[in-house]
């Protein structure tokens, strides 16, 4: 969790608009719009408590602040564990048609 220092070294020492969660799934495409236009920056709050922030996602975060992998990575691992899989597999249905048989 971050603490407010390093929130204050996020935003640059500018003030973030506060936003409910409520207010966030009411307003959501006009949030996202004014994320990706003026790039601005959210604190997510929840009953009055910060919980998140939201930040135009081509701004560099603190590697110490950042626990999320790269896409690249994500997918690299994704596309391993597809590879597994299908060596393992054993049914001579494809997992598509598992998939359209259950959901008749």
């Amino acid at each position: 969790m971050w603490s407010l220092k390093e929130l204050h070294y996020i935003n640059k020492g500018a003030a973030m608009p506060d936003i409910g969660v409520r207010e966030l799934k009411t307003r959501a495409s006009a949030i996202v719009r004014s994320l990706r236009e003026q790039r601005t920056r959210y604190v997510v709050t929840y009953r009055g408590r910060p919980i998140g922030v939201l930040l135009p996602l081509d701004e560099t975060i603190p590697a110490e602040l950042s626990s999320v992998p790269a896409a690249a990575t994500a997918w690299d691992v994704l596309t391993q564990l597809g590879q597994e899989i299908s060596q393992g597999w054993s049914s001579p249905l494809t997992s598509t048609e598992i998939l359209s048989n259950m959901r008749r």
